[in-house]
């Protein structure tokens, strides 16, 4: 297959999977070898294996990157740090796309980006919602389970010098009854605990600026 029969064949698609164009095909070989050489020439861009992007200058679609960490691996959901950077209540620019998911842990770097992948029991895998962009959709954690999950997974110890650390901002976008009724949820007494802390440090936060 020419370069140009394969852009008409997939430029309108944002990810292409080479297993979706094999279907059917009795010898891939000869298509393997040309996708292996339209990467090398910088053509192709590689996610994962069979799993690729039209390079930049050959997009007609813009791929949209909570549609490609969930394409990835699934199911899964961005959250921990770049969900709440994406809500604005962290003010640093996250670049690792961490996801959480129910299969393995993971990890995949590319020209692209990095997305990274943080295994959780079956039991904990919620509090999301879908995000759509150029019919892309992806998913995130809740402001809420974001932060939740952000203290689960990195086991982090909730203080009142951790939380200035974490530097939260925009605090009003956290629902704080939600808060603790998603971190009921986890059923573990110190998620309870932890809770209790980020909303006791959110409030006295908003009575400063009351006062200021």
């Amino acid at each position: 297959m020419k370069w140009e029969e394969f852009i008409k064949l997939v430029g309108e698609f944002p990810v292409i999977d080479t297993e979706i164009l094999l279907a059917g095909v009795s010898n891939p070989r000869p298509f393997k070898v040309q996708i292996s050489r339209w990467q090398r020439a910088g053509k192709l861009i590689q996610l994962k294996r069979g799993v690729y992007l039209l390079g930049a200058a050959y997009r007609k679609v813009k791929p949209y990157e909570p549609y490609i960490a969930f394409i990835l691996k699934k199911p899964s959901y961005i959250s921990l740090e770049k969900a709440l950077e994406y809500y604005g209540l962290i003010p640093e620019a996250v670049k690792v796309y961490t996801s959480v998911t129910t299969k393995r842990q993971g990890r995949f770097t590319s020209k692209f980006g990095i997305f990274n992948y943080k295994h959780i029991q079956n039991s904990l895998f919620w509090g999301y919602n879908s995000i759509t962009m150029n019919g892309q959709t992806g998913f995130i954690a809740s402001p809420e389970k974001a932060l939740l999950d952000l203290i689960y997974l990195r086991g982090v110890k909730i203080s009142p010098a951790y939380l200035k650390e974490l530097r939260l901002q925009n605090v009003e976008k956290i629902n704080l009854d939600e808060l603790l009724a998603c971190a009921r949820r986890f059923k573990k007494p110190g998620m309870l605990q932890a809770a209790k802390k980020i909303s006791e440090f959110i409030q006295s936060e908003q009575k400063k600026v009351k006062v200021l």
